[in-house]
């Protein structure tokens, strides 16, 4: 990804639901005026959900999500379907696209989208291919069962597109475009450290997103930076005329760090902080009180959003089991998921520790964090629980 795009787990994700055939992938490659969605008049071609970048006029950096029709059949047709279904946990604001007068499947879809508050726009698609008799009846009915207006919209004409628009820019979650990772801790000229990571996972000559993102947001509120390494943490403190605003370290050098801080300055971590900015802070600092009660027959869930070849000094594949282990035996088991993988049943785990989730967009992050809630498992992320197990949770700035 080059740095000057717009990270996908920071774009608006609109879904488009609905049956096979009933005009989804058309839709979308009217409203974004380019061929990114097969089309076919054989029902099903839309297999797994298609991602798609975009840059919208009036809307900004967005992800589109062509979604297999729910009505699929068989056991293939089941599986394309439960991948549809984990496209809703990703999902900021859905399109659901009506094509017929029964509206039973469409009756189960919509109570899920309302179980997960996904902002819904309710659309007619096709309109150039039926009479207003058809159109009205149709709409009302929706009207009815949902009480939704629907907007009838043509992909051959484009007539209703900018309408859709408009209702897109409407129910752009409150907040989403005001998100900010550390607007909330600092003000213009406030001089910032931070402590940054270079082991195996930042190789030489890079730096890992949520460390990008944070100088971004950082510069973008005009505040000093200072980037150095935990070995060079003395040397830039001794540099500094005056103690800095804030502190923000690698979690792995959380304990480090808190010992060498001056008493004035405020510490946190990336990984705190992505846990506010994707997630919900408080629910992770809740669920982290579940540590204390953990023992050697206690079972936890390792959760990564990113997909990688193992390495040798993995924080969650190695270092946070090794920490666990040390304090409760290692007979702890401890499992790992990664990527799109994720248990529909959490109630096993004592205790599921998730990563800062920087390939996720915060609408994926809160659904696990209620499913988790659903379900009796307590949720924690890297940073919260390295805080914890180290014992200076109480010391570390949640903001």
């Amino acid at each position: 990804m080059e740095l000057q795009q717009t990270p996908g787990a920071n774009r608006l994700h609109i879904g488009i639901f609905g049956r096979r055939n009933s005009g989804k992938s058309s839709l979308i490659n009217a409203f974004t005026g380019q061929e990114i969605a097969l089309v076919s008049d054989v029902a099903g071609t839309t297999t797994d959900p298609v991602y798609k970048a975009m840059e919208i006029p009036g809307i900004g950096p967005c992800m589109l999500i062509d979604t297999a029709g729910f009505d699929d059949v068989g056991d293939l047709g089941q599986m394309r379907v439960e991948k549809t279904r984990a496209a809703l946990r990703k999902t900021d604001v859905a399109i659901l696209v009506f094509s017929q007068a029964d509206l039973s499947e469409e009756q189960e879809w919509a109570k899920q989208l309302r179980q997960q508050k996904i902002p819904v726009i309710a659309v007619v698609s096709q309109s150039d291919l039926r009479s207003a008799q058809e159109m009205d009846a149709l709409k009302q009915k929706i009207r009815e069962m949902f009480q939704w207006d629907a907007l009838e919209v043509s992909a051959k004409d484009g007539s209703g597109l900018e309408r859709l628009k408009e209702e897109l820019l409407r129910n752009i979650p409150e907040g989403f475009e005001a998100a900010s990772i550390v607007g909330h801790l600092v003000s213009p000229e406030d001089v910032v450290l931070l402590v940054m990571p270079q082991d195996i996972q930042a190789p030489k000559g890079r730096l890992i997103l949520p460390q990008v993102q944070t100088i971004r947001d950082l510069l973008d509120h005009r505040c000093v930076v200072m980037s150095v390494t935990a070995q060079q943490l003395d040397s830039a403190l001794s540099a500094l005329a005056k103690p800095p605003k804030l502190i923000i370290t690698d979690s792995q050098v959380f304990p480090y760090v808190f010992e060498r801080k001056p008493e004035e300055s405020l510490l946190t971590s990336f990984s705190i902080l992505f846990a506010a900015y994707k997630g919900d802070l408080q629910a992770f600092v809740d669920g982290a009180k579940a540590i204390d009660a953990l023992t050697g027959e206690s079972r936890v869930l390792i959760a990564e959003a990113c997909t990688h070849a193992p390495l040798e000094e993995d924080i969650g594949r190695v270092k946070i089991p090794a920490m666990l282990r040390k304090r409760f035996g290692a007979s702890l088991q401890v499992d790992l998921v990664s990527g799109a993988d994720f248990p529909a049943d959490t109630s096993p785990y004592d205790l599921i520790i998730h990563c800062g989730a920087c390939m996720f967009n915060r609408k994926h992050v809160l659904s696990r964090i209620e499913q988790a809630k659903q379900q009796g498992t307590p949720i924690c992320n890297y940073g919260v629980s390295i805080a914890k197990l180290t014992g200076i949770l109480d010391h570390v700035f949640l903001g």
